[in-house]
């Protein structure tokens, strides 16, 4: 897939595409502030490589290395301050899908020294662009280096609200499989599995156009294959890596056009309140959504379309996607009603060929999780 032509994101790809490439930064600023977590993007080697190519672009940057899974909006504000107090002119994030998100909002934040944390969701209140982000995606999953999404925690981790705006498009984003080497199995599964469900609920969304259908079918066929075709049982080649890196990168552009569909929001209730990790919690959900999507004429012939260009069965898919994980839960229901609380009021259940209610998703934590 020619990743080049999308829309707004200059996407470079290919091992060592960081330090090929100083003037990106050197284009971006004088001064960054860098964006990770604790730890993945040192071990992986990509803040090396950003600190090669920051130094040989002639750029000084301090480091926010405290971004956890979920992040929270307040610590993103805390961060944008700090690129203030730092003269920071453009954002470099680099990690996975939290780091990423992390790092637009902390354009946002920082490019807006009026907004209180939870002022970013409001144009009139937030009413400069983003500083520039440079994404540098360490896992093969979120997509976020494609799009201009963030989803940030708020209410103190009770409910993820995203924030999204023109200029929070990454400027730039560097997509080296290298990355990606040091993931554990169980990471790598569910981080293909997330970008597996963009593909698949892009593709129904009645937003889907061309350029999105494309991106769509390459990931969701790309990551079929490679879950579900291959053994794995020996460990991930690098041909496994730079494909699940590329198909990732392309299931995020899908969503850029789509949005997401309901296993997203239902998947954050498992995320917040059972640490389920994204990947995973989004799967659980697949079998159902491609099931009730089945009831609508349209929802059908889309998922027949889409099986055939995979080469898979949809009955498969429905059976499959949810097992991957390898585990469930007991939830009673008492919780499961609070959990839908949680999530009840989102969009994405109105993206889809057929919409479920409100006991249909009462319905769909009964028969998964007892």
């Amino acid at each position: 897939m020619d990743f080049t032509t999308h829309k707004p994101v200059r996407i470079l790809t290919g091992e060592n595409c960081v330090i090929s490439h100083p003037e990106v930064f050197r284009e971006a600023g004088r001064r960054a502030l860098l964006v990770t977590g604790a730890h993945g993007a040192d071990a992986c080697g990509a803040v090396a490589d950003l600190t090669a190519a920051l130094t040989e672009a002639g750029c000084t940057f301090v480091r926010f290395a405290k971004i956890p899974e979920n992040p929270p909006a307040p610590l993103c504000h805390e961060a944008g301050e700090l690129a203030r107090r730092e003269g920071c002119d453009f954002v470099v994030a680099a990690g996975g899908g939290s780091a990423l998100d992390a790092g637009k909002a902390i354009a946002g934040y920082a490019a807006n020294p009026a907004c209180g944390p939870d002022d970013i969701y409001d144009d009139a209140k937030r009413t400069n662009p983003c500083l520039p982000i440079i994404a540098v995606p360490t896992t093969a999953g979120t997509g976020s280096e494609a799009v201009r999404y963030a989803v940030l925690t708020i209410d103190g981790g009770a409910r993820k609200k995203t924030f999204k705006h023109v200029s929070a498009y990454p400027r730039v984003s560097f997509v080296d499989p290298r990355y990606t080497y040091t993931l554990p199995d169980d990471y790598t599964v569910s981080t293909a599995l997330d970008a597996l469900s963009h593909a698949v609920e892009s593709y129904l969304s009645p937003k889907s156009c061309p350029a999105s259908e494309e991106a769509a079918l390459f990931a969701a066929g790309e990551i079929w294959d490679i879950l579900f075709r291959q053994d794995k049982s020996t460990g991930w080649t690098k041909e496994d890596r730079e494909r699940l890196s590329h198909a990732a990168c392309a299931a995020g552009i899908a969503i850029d056009y789509t949005g997401t569909g309901f296993p997203h929001p239902l998947g954050y209730a498992l995320t917040l309140t059972r640490g389920t990790p994204h990947g995973f919690a989004c799967a659980l959900f697949e079998g159902a959504y491609l099931s009730y999507n089945r009831i609508s004429e349209v929802g059908r012939a889309r998922e027949d379309k889409l099986a055939e260009a995979i080469g898979a069965d949809v009955n498969d898919m429905i059976e499959r996607i949810p097992a991957k994980p390898g585990f469930t839960y007991s939830i009673g229901p008492e919780e499961r009603e609070k959990l839908i609380d949680r999530v009840a009021g989102a969009g994405n259940y109105a993206n889809s060929p057929y919409v479920i209610s409100r006991g249909e998703m009462s319905d769909i934590f009964a028969r998964l999780f007892g």
